[in-house]
Order: structure tokens, then C-alpha cells, then sequence
């Protein structure tokens, strides 16, 4: 059965209604105006499906991200790039199957590509502990970045992660170290880096494989220090105040564009990506394309000039001097 939000509700039930009609034609032979009925329908489901995805409020697109049918880090790798040989271990401790990554082409440009991956069921789930990187995945991660860096290879990272896991083993093996070391590190690497959030872009978890040249965000994704649930949690003491802590934390794709935060909004088709996964990687493989090939062309020196100046922005902000009240005398 197809999952479905709230708020998709009134196009369910008017597919349901369409798909009926074209599923049982004979029982409504006896209609008059059957394929009048037909298009009537049509037209109403596409101006209400318009109407619902054209107004979502930050919460409804923190839903979208979270959608179980959304394309995940593999499904971009296999629909917008060719030639993946995946890489495994941090030549540390183990192999994290939150982290994937590996040598790649995309439209005949090899790269090295890394993302968060998400599983489809309970036993994939697991597998990928629900797409929460252990320290060994940012440090794997960091190996095959490295490894780009001295090959040349521009770096391509496709961040979908609800954050980095916080368990009692990932903090003994410092966890919180492996993110800074990964910051410090991608900071310095010479190839061209671009990233780009696909889903949820979650605290540290994300921004371990997030600084980057170019940030990209597909159009329902979301990059927040931490969840509408635990920023209600903390300041409102109660989990259900998430949509009111979603529009407070201005996380969406829009406020973050605004913000500075991300350089480009990766549109995506009417619905959600999970509608129409290979438009909506197409999509992602051009706006990639098109970075790379910009950042290329700069050398190596004025990109780490650049990627500096740019997170060094990331919380500027000018504000005007306040204005002086004129005293009045009694």
C-alpha cells in the first residue's frame, strides 16, 4: 500500500475515485456523460494536487523529506551516474553501511561520489542503521575523499541523514572527533566539492560530509542543526509542537537560500521526488554538471580562497543602527 501524508488526503481520494471509473467502465456504462465525468475528475485532481504541493508549510516539507518513498542516495547513484564501484572500510575499525561511496561517472566525468543511505524496511533499516553514521562512516568518507584529492577526481556528496548516530559506541569512538576532523579536513582538499542535501540534512551528521564549494538542496529537503521534534522538546517541552519549531527554525529550502546557507534550490516535479524519482535525478545530474564544470575551470588555490570565504559569511549579517529617540522636555 502506498504510504500517504495528511495532507495528501484530497488527492487520494480523488485518484481513488478516477482509478475506479477506469477500473469498472461497465458499471457505469448507463452514464451519459462517462467521459465528461472522466476529465471533470482529471482537471479537479490536477488543480487540487497544484493547490495542496504549491502551499506547504515548512512541516509538510520536513514530511515530504522524510517521505519512505523518496529516492535515496543509491537511487540517484543508479539513475543519474554510470560505472559505480562502491569502496568499503575506514582501514580503522569496521565498514559503516550508513556511509557509501565510490569512484563514478556522471555524463562521462569520473568522480568520487559519497552519501548517507536510508533503508526501505526494517531489515535494510538496520543494516543502515537508519542512515546515522558511526564515526567509522565519516571516517571512510574522509579515506575516499582523500583518495579523489590525490587522483584529482572532483567529489560529489549527497547528504540524506536524520544525523550522525549518537550511541554509547559511536561516542567511544568519538564520534564528535571524526565530524571535526572531517570539517577541518574537506576545508583543505583541492579537487572541486559539491554537495547536495536529497532529504534530511540533520546536525553534524549532515555537514560531515556537507562543506563543500557548492551546497545544493533539492526543493522538499531540509539542513537544520537539529529537528523540529527535539527543538520543540527543548523549548516547549512537548514533541507535538514540531510544526510550530519547523517554522521557527526556517530550515526549508527557501529560508536557507535566503539565509546564504545553500547556493542553489534543486527543483523538484509536482508532488514530491518520490513521484517521479527519474526527473527528478535528471534534474540533480544537471545542476551537478553544471557546478562541476564551473569549479573546474578555477584553480586550486582560488577554490580553497573561495570555500574559505564562504563559510566564513555563513552568519554575518548586517543589521542597521538603532535609531535614536529624540528626548522630549516636560
Amino acid at each position: 500500500m502506498k504510504h500517504q501524508l495528511d495532507f495528501e488526503k484530497p488527492i487520494l481520494e480523488l485518484q481513488n475515485k478516477l482509478d475506479e471509473l477506469r477500473k469498472h467502465p461497465e458499471a457505469h456504462a448507463l452514464m451519459v456523460n462517462f467521459e465528461e465525468e472522466i476529465a471533470l475528475i482529471e482537471k479537479k485532481l490536477a488543480e487540487t494536487r497544484r493547490q495542496v504541493f504549491s502551499h506547504l508549510t515548512p512541516w509538510q516539507r520536513v514530511q515530504l523529506a522524510r517521505h519512505p518513498r523518496r529516492p535515496f542516495t543509491l537511487d540517484y547513484i543508479r539513475l543519474a551516474f554510470s560505472e559505480f564501484q562502491e569502496l568499503h572500510g575506514d582501514r580503522r575499525y569496521a565498514e559503516d553501511r550508513a556511509v557509501v561511496g565510490g569512484f563514478a561517472k556522471l555524463d562521462g566525468l569520473r568522480v568520487m561520489v559519497i552519501g548517507t543511505q536510508k533503508g526501505r524496511d526494517t531489515k535494510e533499516n538496520i543494516l543502515r542503521n537508519f542512515g546515522s553514521a558511526h564515526p567509522e562512516g565519516y571516517r571512510k568518507a574522509l579515506r575516499l575523499m582523500r583518495m579523489a584529492d590525490k587522483f584529482g577526481l572532483p567529489i560529489v556528496t549527497l547528504i540524506d541523514t536524520a544525523g550522525a548516530y549518537p550511541g554509547i559506541g559511536a561516542e567511544e569512538r568519538h564520534i564528535a572527533e571524526a565530524i571535526a576532523v572531517n570539517l577541518r579536513e574537506m576545508m583543505v582538499l583541492e579537487t572541486p566539492i559539491v554537495a547536495a542535501v536529497i532529504g534530511e540534512g540533520g546536525s553534524g551528521g549532515a555537514l560531515g560530509i556537507g562543506v563543500a564549494d557548492r551546497v545544493l538542496i533539492l526543493e522538499n529537503a531540509y539542513y537544520s542543526v537539529i529537528s523540529p521534534e527535539g527543538c520543540a522538546a527543548i523549548l516547549w517541552k512537548d514533541r507535538a509542537a514540531a510544526p510550530r519549531a519547523a517554522e521557527a527554525l526556517k530550515i526549508t529550502a527557501d529560508h536557507l537560500l535566503k539565509l546564504g546557507l545553500v547556493d542553489e534550490i534543486i527543483p523538484e516535479p509536482l508532488g514530491g521526488a518520490h513521484n517521479a524519482p527519474e526527473q527528478t535525478a535528471a534534474a540533480l545530474k544537471t545542476h551537478l554538471l553544471r557546478h562541476l564544470s564551473e569549479l573546474q575551470s578555477w584553480s586550486a588555490a582560488d577554490r580553497l580562497q573561495r570555500r574559505y570565504a564562504k563559510f566564513r559569511a555563513i552568519g554575518h549579517f548586517n543589521q542597521p543602527s538603532p535609531t535614536t529617540t529624540p528626548s522630549t522636555s516636560s
